[in-house]
């Protein structure tokens, strides 16, 4: 596959099937902008993309892995509904869920609102001990525009998707832990190293097992029991028929 062009708001790295996207403003504290998002709409589909990529990392450069939408951006808009409708032209979000890679979101410092929504888009997340979680949306007269209201609860239940959206505390690491938010937490000096490996580790597996998985899993919380055994064995016979 030819070369990834460089990005101005992101890089984009390999390390052999793993795929590493940094989001790199970290002087805003890797606030997403219109240009970041379509840097991580184009780096995403390369990843998609490259057959040799069968696992993505999602990190932040700097301070913070993100504190979500660059409130800057919104005075250039006529409303925050047009700002957000101009950022969802780009359905970037959508593409990062479907991926077919495995993906890692590796998380330090502050993941706020649409950051730490990026981060549950993601199949996994590894934190750093130092990582801060927290959807303010509410608070500010918004609903969180990145997915989260359906993610989060997908992650941590009802009640608790609520309690984080309505009151928008923060969670650390050890609270994200616990509430099923993160996978695992680690050092700071260690988050890179760890996130590799887990990537690495995901890498061994077949890209179409994990869309399988993925769907399995994900259709889980959408149907009854019944039907989940259905999807469940209907994945795994279209998966037998293929090793045919």
């Amino acid at each position: 596959m030819a070369r990834v062009r460089p990005f101005a708001t992101i890089r984009y790295d390999k390390r052999g099937p793993v795929a590493i996207v940094t989001l790199d403003r970290p002087d805003v504290l890797n606030a997403y902008d219109v240009a970041m998002r379509d840097d991580l709409d184009a780096a995403f589909a390369a990843a998609d993309e490259d057959p040799d990529v069968r696992a993505l990392v999602l990190r932040g450069a700097g301070p913070a892995f993100s504190t979500g939408g660059d409130v800057r951006e919104f005075g250039t808009a006529p409303s925050p509904v047009v700002a957000r409708i101009v950022r969802w032209r780009r359905d970037v979000w959508g593409r990062l869920s479907s991926l077919r890679a495995a993906t890692v979101a590796a998380v330090h410092g502050h993941a706020v609102g649409g950051g730490m929504e990026m981060a549950l888009l993601c199949d996994l997340c590894i934190a750093a001990d130092d990582a801060r979680f927290a959807l303010p949306e509410t608070g500010l007269g918004m609903l969180p525009g990145v997915a989260g209201t359906q993610t989060l609860p997908r992650r941590v239940g009802t009640a608790r998707a609520l309690d984080v959206v309505l009151t928008g505390r923060v969670l650390d690491a050890s609270a994200a832990l616990v509430a099923g938010i993160v996978c695992r937490v680690v050092p700071r000096a260690a988050l890179a190293r760890e996130a590799l490996a887990l990537g690495r580790r995901l890498a061994r597996l077949d890209p179409t097992f994990v869309q399988a998985a993925r769907r399995a899993v994900r259709g889980a919380l959408d149907v009854d029991l019944a039907s989940g055994i259905w999807l469940e064995r209907r994945l795994a016979l279209g998966l037998e028929r293929r090793r045919r």
